[in-house]
């Protein structure tokens, strides 16, 4: 029997580098983290209980996602968007989402469509339960899962990629409003249309969603030069 090639081991500072690099991702689609503040490393590691080193490679890792820009002897600034950035940005996600979507109506199979209803309920579950993060993570799931019944692996890593980018600041005060239920129902209804096989319907109805996303990201934000002062970071370590 061929003897299998042993597996390189996942070091300690590694995963605690993941970790890190998953909360503060966290902390900035809720608006913990505030743009253009600038946030030293060893103040965000007292904040976790850890050391300097692991934060700094995770703010590295969020630097070259274009979250975060270094500022040299101060620290990181959580990068700041236009909103002709998230014009931009939801321009182009329409471009690619709302045609992939019509295709993938006319060629995915009724198994592969039903296998996304579990993840689109997730969402809704989650924006009923004012869970943030859980609600972006399973809406991520979706999306990407569903452009990926396309067969396109690099139109999926693009849109990803914008996704990134283009992530929600003070997300809670849109959940209070309730905003983001409306916006989670919205999954369900276009598995229903892609499962009816009306392509046509489904396109209008990501383009629908789209908008939706981009009028919650409309939303103002307080200046933090002018506004009230930017919380405490409650930051934490988690599972992901």
């Amino acid at each position: 029997m061929t003897e299998s090639k042993p597996r390189p081991l996942i070091s300690v500072q590694e995963r605690l580098r993941d970790q890190v690099a998953h909360a503060l991702r966290a902390a900035l689609i809720s608006g913990e983290l505030r743009p253009g503040v600038v946030y030293s490393a060893p103040a965000l590691a007292a904040d976790f209980g850890v050391s300097a080193t692991p934060v700094r490679e995770a703010m590295l890792d969020l630097a070259r996602e274009g979250l975060v820009e270094a500022v040299r002897n101060k620290g990181f600034r959580v990068t700041e968007m236009t909103e002709r950035d998230l014009d931009d940005y939801t321009e182009i996600r329409a471009l690619i989402e709302v045609p992939t979507v019509g295709r993938v109506t006319s060629t995915a199979s009724s198994e592969q469509l039903e296998a996304l209803r579990p993840v689109a309920e997730e969402i809704v579950a989650a924006a009923r339960k004012h869970d943030l993060i859980g609600y972006l993570e399973a809406d991520r799931q979706f999306h990407l899962t569903l452009l990926g019944l396309a067969g396109n692996a690099h139109l999926v890593e693009v849109v990803g990629d914008l996704r990134k980018r283009s992530r929600l600041y003070g997300l809670t005060r849109l959940d209070q409003r309730g905003d983001l239920v409306s916006s989670a129902e919205e999954h369900l209804e276009l598995l229903d249309l892609m499962l009816s096989g009306d392509a046509a319907a489904a396109e209008d109805c990501m383009s629908r969603h789209l908008g939706h996303v981009r009028s919650l990201w409309a939303d103002p934000v307080a200046d933090p030069a002018t506004g009230p002062e930017p919380e405490k970071p409650a930051l934490r370590l988690g599972a992901r």
